[in-house]
């Protein structure tokens, strides 16, 4: 439902799977051809060496880094041509489709992964190198020159593809950072309202405070520690605004409203032909929250019911809001639904939870989502809440 989320394991597994099946057919292949009937096996460094080196280069470890596998692969390629070139040329077989699949591979991710630009180069020439070198290991000849000719397109290929990766991956990171900046922005303009809700009120206490200091003075304590605890709660949504901006006239939570607001939220889900119902308990509603918390979850259960209408439209939804200990807990559960929806236009991948990922960091809560055992999907979300106020029923 969202690009922020890892792909899932099965899918991982195939294609872990898949290459590891396709290495090891490539190795039988190598040594099916370079048998020698006699009992003999010619130049078997190449392929029962060389080759299973360069694919451990492929291993997904972070010590050595990829653009030292990669170089170390290509130098010992070249170095295993240089040598059987000169001093035994192959006869018969080949020079090795394990060596030629895993360099190529190689070369991919260095394309894709490997941030210096002038690494980079560096070690896209040596795998390039590597592989088009690699039919002058049999003897010279036409076929020599026209295998070397066909490698460099495959060469091509390779590197063409990694480019295409290194730009989406691109492309992706800017749209997640973007998606994190517009969230920003968006606590950015709710806060500077709730901020000044709350100067607002100081400023009215403190001039009740200077109108009746001489008349009656046992009343001013009591106001002083309402303007007290109001200017801390207001210090204490200040730091956490990373930026604080406002752009065009937007419409937020005011304080107080938050559990009118979602039931609003889900009311008007349910009357466009969704399935949905609000639980809240006793707990959650004896809660104080800070102003950017309520805020965040009104987006929080936002953004579930638009996904679930976007992904799994006819599905039911329960929406929960309890409390537990000192963490006010908000949770949107969808069923799995009777028919699967379409791709909706733009395609499934959106940055909705990036952004509310990075709201809810904003404000000290956490953010988990992932499908259920019957095929739905859960949204759960964790928020502070502030102490109740000293003679309250909280």
């Amino acid at each position: 439902m969202n690009v922020d989320m890892p792909s899932p394991r099965a899918l991982r597994w195939l294609v872990s799977g898949s290459l590891c099946a396709g290495l090891a057919l490539a190795w039988l292949v190598d040594l099916a051809a370079l048998y020698n009937p006699d009992g003999r096996w010619v130049n078997w460094m190449p392929v029962l060496a060389v080759g299973p080196l360069a694919a451990a280069g492929l291993l997904p470890v972070r010590r050595p880094g990829l653009a030292h596998r990669a170089g170390a692969a290509a130098a010992l390629s070249l170095a295993t041509t240089a040598q059987v070139a000169v001093t035994v040329p192959l006869s018969n077989g080949s020079w090795g489709l394990l060596e030629t699949g895993a360099l190529l591979a190689l070369l991919v991710l260095a394309v894709r992964r490997v941030k210096r630009p002038g690494v980079t180069v560096l070690v896209v020439a040596a795998l390039a190198a590597a592989v088009i070198a690699q039919p002058l290991r049999m003897s010279l000849g036409a076929d020599t020159l026209t295998w070397s000719f066909l490698l460099t397109f495959a060469v091509g290929a390779a590197v063409g593809l990694g480019c295409y990766l290194r730009l989406l991956d691109a492309r992706r990171a800017r749209a997640v950072a973007a998606a994190r900046h517009g969230e920003r922005l968006e606590l950015a303009r709710d806060l500077h309202d709730f901020v000044a809700h709350h100067i607002t009120g100081i400023i009215v206490q403190a001039n009740a405070a200077l109108a009746i200091h001489e008349s009656t003075p046992e009343q001013v304590q009591p106001i002083l520690e309402t303007i007290a605890r109001a200017g801390s709660e207001t210090l204490d949504s200040m730091r956490r605004l990373v930026r604080v901006l406002r752009e065009e006239e937007h419409r937020s939570v005011r304080p107080g409203e938050m559990l009118g607001e979602l039931a609003h939220l889900v009311s008007a889900f349910s009357g466009d032909g969704g399935n949905a119902r609000l639980e809240v308990t006793a707990a959650a509603r004896g809660c104080r929250l800070a102003p950017e918390v309520e805020t965040s979850v009104h987006r929080v259960v936002q953004e579930a019911l638009t996904n679930v209408r976007r992904h799994a439209p006819g599905s039911e939804v329960t929406v929960s809001v309890d409390a537990e200990g000192d963490r006010f807990r908000v949770e949107v559960v969808n069923r799995s639904p009777a028919t699967r929806a379409a791709v909706p236009a733009g395609g499934r991948g959106g940055f909705g939870i990036v952004g509310l990922r990075e709201r809810l960091h904003a404000v000290d809560g956490t953010l988990t989502a992932g499908p259920t055992p019957d095929d739905g999907w859960r949204l759960a979300a964790l928020f502070p809440v502030l102490s109740p106020v000293e003679g309250s029923a909280a």
